[in-house]
């Protein structure tokens, strides 16, 4: 997921680089990785356990799942309600 725009030049979220880091604080030592995931000019970054392969697939699920919302109209910066709305 390295391009910037899809087929309509439309901007969407991309996975910039997976890099191994040491664990956060008070986190238990094991295998750790920083994730980037680009939108133009923001960035998310993101750190989680795990092994590289693990978090890489968690890393391309989570641009999929913005990439989709962001095309549904949702925000991808905005967390959706689950609640059922009442009147």
């Amino acid at each position: 997921m390295n391009s910037e725009t899809n087929n309509n030049g439309v901007k969407k979220y991309y996975l910039v680089t997976v890099e191994k880091t040491p664990p956060p604080a008070d986190m238990p030592e094991g295998d750790w990785f920083r994730y980037v995931v680009s939108y133009g000019d923001s960035e998310i970054n993101c750190v989680r356990g795990g092994t590289l392969k693990e978090v890489t697939r968690h890393a391309e699920d989570f641009v999929e799942n913005l990439n989709v919302r962001s095309t549904m109209g949702y925000s991808g910066y905005a967390a959706r309600s689950t609640k059922a709305k009442t009147t």
